[in-house]
């Protein structure tokens, strides 16, 4: 029987994980009230029952019952009753900008309906399950589809899953450093496929951009060192908790040298079981764009 509690901040997809839970075989419960939560946990592992995947989505519109989750758990260890937290995290800025394209307002908003301060104090009710997660997904730069893969891995393959989720972002110096990356590395250093005439209008995603770059020999040098030093560091970064990693690729205009040394770094990651890998070009239309106004 695998019994999860799918919980986490308000807007980082909880409803979403639950709708794939369900897609995945799983039999799936919405806000119960948190008094219940024991009762259907006997439902769950009733010796013989067809029902062996479960998952049960608890949040903090459980109102004032929610304060009696940790007492709830408790209860459930001491009944020795097996159960997996799946806890669904986003930064501040992400989860107010979903706010405001939803116009919802946040459960602990209040009167004042800042959302700002509903999703500090839902931070504060919510610490003590974070904690407690066996499973921290943090969904700030996921697409739905990229979410499900990495639900898929922990909950259809039985994947080791280290709650590290790692985006490869290629950019371009002159529209700016990515403000949410956590490492930053140039690669101006190699020759501009920007100056050959049949280049130009082509990005690092086509193979003949991709060739030229790759072709020059300080291009391999640096995808290799580059690659180590990123394998050495996650193992790191996954030890010291962190749950987001934004790796920023630059280039001058984010279009041919950044994308093609972006892909080819992702490409060496991708492969990994332990952490999710995403691969996002940021710039990558930008030039046509200005041109045309």
């Amino acid at each position: 029987m695998r019994f999860v509690i799918v919980t986490g901040m308000s807007g980082a997809g909880k409803s979403t994980a639950l709708k794939m839970l369900e897609d995945m075989g799983y039999f799936c419960v919405d806000n119960l009230p948190v008094p219940l939560i024991p009762k259907l946990a006997e439902l769950f592992v009733v010796p013989g029952t067809e029902m062996n995947k479960a998952a049960l989505g608890v949040d903090i519109r459980s109102g004032h019952s929610f304060a009696e989750l940790e007492r709830v758990l408790e209860e459930l260890d001491g009944a020795a009753v097996k159960y997996e937290i799946l806890y669904l995290e986003s930064s501040d800025d992400v989860l107010i900008k979903r706010y405001k394209e939803t116009r919802r307002f946040h459960p602990l908003s209040g009167s004042s309906g800042r959302v700002d301060r509903g999703i500090a104090e839902e931070r504060k009710r919510l610490g003590f399950l974070k904690k407690k997660a066996d499973y921290l997904i943090d969904t700030s730069h996921m697409l739905t589809r990229e979410l499900k893969r990495e639900l898929n891995k922990i909950y259809v393959q039985n994947k080791e899953y280290n709650n590290l989720y790692v985006t490869v972002l290629s950019f371009g110096f002159k529209y700016g450093l990515p403000s949410d990356a956590d490492l930053v590395f140039d690669v101006r250093f190699l020759p501009n496929p920007y100056y050959i005439e049949e280049l130009r209008s082509q990005s690092g995603n086509d193979a003949e951009v991709r060739n030229y770059v790759m072709g020059n020999e300080k291009a391999g040098i640096f995808l290799k060192q580059l690659t180590d030093m990123i394998k050495f560091l996650i193992p790191n970064y996954i030890a010291e908790g962190k749950t987001q990693l934004v790796i920023g690729i630059g280039c001058t205009g984010g279009k041919h040298r950044s994308v093609t040394l972006a892909n080819e770094l992702y490409e060496a990651l991708e492969s990994a079981e332990s952490y999710g890998v995403r691969i996002e070009h940021r710039d990558i239309g930008k030039d046509a764009i200005t041109k045309a106004r």
